[in-house]
């Protein structure tokens, strides 16, 4: 175990090395991090090989850390800040995910409607599809300090897509199980699966935030902060083992604990909570992102087939004019409309844990469906990935948030 902490400890140190070197492209620092876990993960240099990735230790640790980059999202979801745009967030959410699930799942409908393919294997790729990824773009909030009604609608909309994410897919996952009668997944898990993480997270934040709201100093705060990290992701793990399969999304629990604490404290207070945690959220962030791109086979992208073009323009395509739809009806800023999409982009985590539960359901009954999914998704997450970055990134930029958090800082400071 020691040997694996090591590997563990200089990979994180070369992804930071790495992300520093990207970023000195004016590319995203989370590139180099998601290209140094490709290139030290088991397909290649094997640095983070199959059986550190595979240990107990190493998955919750990482799920601890999914965790707490769950914060980022969940401070963000004070009621006195949403009710300004609550209804355009929630409606925009819809238009882009849903609308994202049908216009996937009809191309793949017609696509294997002609190639002789089961037609419900269309509805899992479009299931996979609806979800977005939300450590990336959060990445490049963090570090180009961006602000502006982009950043603003994106990151309460992280939680609210990874809820809708769920539903569908687990509602897919059940029907299609149901008819092939495979292994019966049990309809109750759709609701376990959204519901419990927010469960989790909200009770664990009510405490916190009776014990956060009080003043105190930044080493003690920081203390209870991590100490109730650690409870919140304990009861998740307990949880995990109870259900049939373990998939709990950490990263929604650490969103509902967040933003049941956030709307307790007071707005100076919870400036004061996220300081003293920022410098373990930025090497959570690293973490979490090296984690996303071991898995990935960067030679897939040598393999890559017409269904997994298809699948990474259909899914951009669903992303960005739902969320130009969604942004157009409740009348949301020109950036927001124009932009919204291209941060919406980054996939792969979500699309992995689908993939592989979809897997799972279609091994024994269907295994050539399984392939299919399962060498589709994987090309696609190793591809649309790095050009998600790229895109979520430029996103920003032409809507212009760059450093724009930077620079309110500054004047606040200077009044």
């Amino acid at each position: 175990m020691t040997l694996s902490i090591l590997r563990l400890l200089a990979a994180i140190l070369l992804a930071f090395l790495a992300g520093k070197f990207i970023s000195k492209l004016k590319l995203p620092s989370i590139l180099g991090w998601l290209i140094a876990g490709m290139i030290l993960g088991p397909h290649a240099l094997s640095l983070t090989n199959n059986e550190l990735l595979n240990a107990a230790w190493y998955q919750n640790t990482m799920h601890i850390l999914e965790c707490a980059v769950g914060l980022m999202i969940g401070t963000e979801l004070v009621w006195k800040k949403l009710k300004k745009s609550g209804r355009s967030i929630i409606v925009t959410t819809l238009t882009q995910s849903l609308g994202t699930f049908v216009l996937v799942s009809l191309i793949f409908g017609i696509v294997f409607y002609f190639s002789n393919i089961p037609l419900y294997l269309a509805f899992l790729f479009g299931g996979i599809a609806l979800a977005t990824a939300p450590a990336p773009a959060l990445s490049i909030v963090r570090e180009f300090k961006t602000k502006g009604p982009v950043t603003s609608t994106l990151i309460p909309m992280a939680a609210l897509d990874d809820i809708v994410g769920c539903i569908v897919f687990f509602s897919a996952v059940a029907v299609i199980a149901g008819n092939l009668s495979a292994g019966d997944l049990p309809a109750y898990m759709i609701a376990l699966v959204v519901l419990l993480p927010l469960v989790i997270g909200v009770i664990t934040g009510l405490l916190a935030g009776f014990v956060l709201k009080r003043d105190c100093s930044t080493p003690v705060t920081l203390m209870i902060l991590i100490l109730m990290i650690l409870i919140t992701s304990g009861i998740g793990f307990l949880c995990n083992h109870l259900l049939p399969r373990p998939v709990l999304n950490f990263m929604l629990i650490g969103m509902a604990f967040s933003a049941a604490f956030s709307n307790m404290v007071s707005e100076q207070r919870l400036v004061q909570i996220m300081q003293g945690f920022n410098p373990i959220l930025g090497v959570a962030m690293i973490v979490v992102i090296l984690n996303l791109g071991a898995p990935l086979d960067y030679h897939l992208i040598m393999g890559a087939g017409l269904f997994t073009v298809i699948y990474i323009l259909s899914r951009a395509l669903g992303k960005y004019f739902g969320a130009f739809l969604g942004a157009s009806v409740t009348k949301s800023p020109k950036t927001v409309r124009n932009f919204l999409g291209f941060t919406l982009l980054p996939h792969s985590g979500v699309s992995l844990v689908f993939t592989g539960i979809a897997v799972s359901v279609l091994t024994g009954p269907a295994p050539e469906c399984a392939k299919i999914i399962q060498g589709t998704i994987a090309a696609a997450a190793v591809i649309n990935e790095i050009i998600a970055v790229i895109m979520a990134k430029k996103g920003f930029e032409w809507a212009g948030e760059f450093h724009k958090g930077e620079k309110e800082k500054d004047t606040a400071s200077a009044g």
